[in-house]
């Protein structure tokens, strides 16, 4: 039977970028003033003007220190009741700057492919943009005849980083800092999104245009496996969002493309799914028992795959008839066909199925 969707929650939160923004003007507010407001509103990426607590202010001579606490409403993550912290310090010497830099928990870029300076903080062009819009909105008589230094931590940062792929992406010692409009929607998993765009720029950069593609860790560990002379960089764990992988392959222009999955997610993309949430599209078994039937099986099999609601179903009826193989070889040709004709000439590529232990069943070509 195919899992019910779960009803979620619809309430909205914000990004780790958009807490570290209102944290900076919060601090930077607390220098002009002589104290740290107990809340402040913060302009968000998408023009929105939001207000947020501060649960933690403090002002000491030419520093003032501001807490927010991240909430990611219902589309919780790592990073949800995370302490975004920021430290302003005034520059007497640099007027009109604004120099921000990565604190505790804030992760630091060690390879290049990001669109972020390698040894620099882990903080995206976007949150970047608005944390200094922000300083200069609340700082403008301050910038008038000094620079500011805004310093973004998380503290607990380097724990949160375990749970998501920054290690894999060189970004070392903690989170990102991330969000384009400020705003995190109910299970959008934008922060996954991202991460699965930043995955493929950096295979970009290993030099052997080459990114692997897989569904999940099961699949990854399987294809690792396959490809034990690739550097680990090359390996991205894209999810659900096969769309936002190869739209970034193409932009980066990376020759080679390979594909590791099993059947429920390579059905979905042998169908023209481009999003394989199960949410999103069912599983065509019809698809598959049209496979079937190229490979000679009788119609009344054919029935039963198609009148069945899972891909599962399909593979281990063919299993049994001793066409396991042959049946997964021919899914793996769709899936290159589907894709290929979406994405003509664009990149090699090469799709690889393995079974729900991580064992090679075919691949094509």
């Amino acid at each position: 039977m195919m899992e019910k969707t779960v009803k979620r929650g619809n309430r909205t939160g914000f990004t780790t970028g958009a807490c570290s923004a209102a944290a900076a003007r919060a601090a930077t507010l607390g220098l002009l003033n002589g104290s740290v407001p107990d809340s402040v509103e913060c302009l968000l990426p998408n023009g929105q003007s939001v207000s947020f607590a501060v649960i933690e202010g403090l002002r000491e001579e030419d520093r003032a220190h501001a807490v927010i606490i991240k909430d990611a409403g219902d589309d919780p993550d790592c990073t949800h009741g995370a302490s975004m912290t920021a430290d302003v310090r005034l520059l007497p010497d640099a007027p009109g700057e604004v120099r921000l830099l990565g604190g505790d928990g804030v992760g630091v870029v060690t390879m290049p492919g990001l669109g972020l300076e390698v040894g620099g903080p882990a903080i995206n062009p976007v949150p970047r943009r608005n944390i200094e819009e922000n300083v200069r909105l609340a700082g403008a008589a301050l910038l008038a005849h000094s620079g500011l230094e805004v310093t973004i931590s998380v503290p607990g940062g380097q724990a949160m980083a375990k749970k998501t792929l920054n290690a894999r992406l060189g970004i070392l010692g903690g989170i990102s800092i991330l969000g384009t409009t400020g705003i995190v929607k109910p299970y959008s998993t934008a922060a996954y999104r991202a991460s699965v765009v930043q995955g493929v720029q950096v295979a970009a950069t290993t030099g052997t245009g080459t990114v692997v593609l897989t569904t999940g860790g099961r699949t990854e560990k399987f294809v690792m496996a396959e490809f034990p002379h690739l550097p680990e960089a090359c390996f991205v764990q894209m999810g659900d969002f096969l769309r936002y992988a190869l739209d970034t392959a193409v932009e980066s222009q990376l020759p080679r493309v390979i594909i590791g999955g099993m059947i429920g997610k390579l059905t979905k993309i042998a169908q023209g799914e481009t999003i394989t949430h199960a949410n999103r599209a069912e599983v065509d078994t019809g698809l598959l028992a049209d496979l079937a039937a190229e490979l000679g099986v009788e119609e009344a099999v054919c029935s039963d795959i198609r009148a069945n609601e899972t891909a599962r179903y399909a593979g281990e009826r063919l299993g049994a008839l001793g066409l396991g193989v042959a049946f997964h070889r021919a899914l793996a040709q769709k899936v290159v066909a589907t894709i290929t004709e979406r994405y003509p000439t664009a990149f090699e590529l090469k799709v690889l199925v393995c079974d729900f232990d991580g064992q090679k069943i075919a691949e094509f070509p």
